[in-house]
């Protein structure tokens, strides 16, 4: 009796391991999946800058990027000025 007792306490004690290990792991690739996407919509980001940079060069500035709708209009004519 008193080593089936020990057995099921062991099983038992060994399954909350295992839980626990499972639960671990899921944070983890969570907090991987996270950093990944922000790394992916920085590099999207960073692509599209430079598209509009380039696009910008090789049109010597007849086209301009299209403006933000939070952008304030003092500072998208201020900026066409400098450059």
């Amino acid at each position: 009796m008193k080593l089936n007792s020990l057995g099921a306490a062991s099983l038992l004690a060994l399954s909350l391991v295992v839980v626990s290990g499972c639960d671990q792991v899921e944070k983890s690739a969570q907090q991987v999946m996270g950093k990944a996407s922000e790394s992916a919509k920085q590099v999207i980001d960073d692509t599209h800058k430079a598209a509009e940079q380039a696009l910008s060069e090789a049109t010597q500035g007849l086209i301009s990027p299209q403006k933000k709708d939070d952008q304030p209009q003092n500072e998208s004519e201020s900026t066409r000025k400098e450059a």
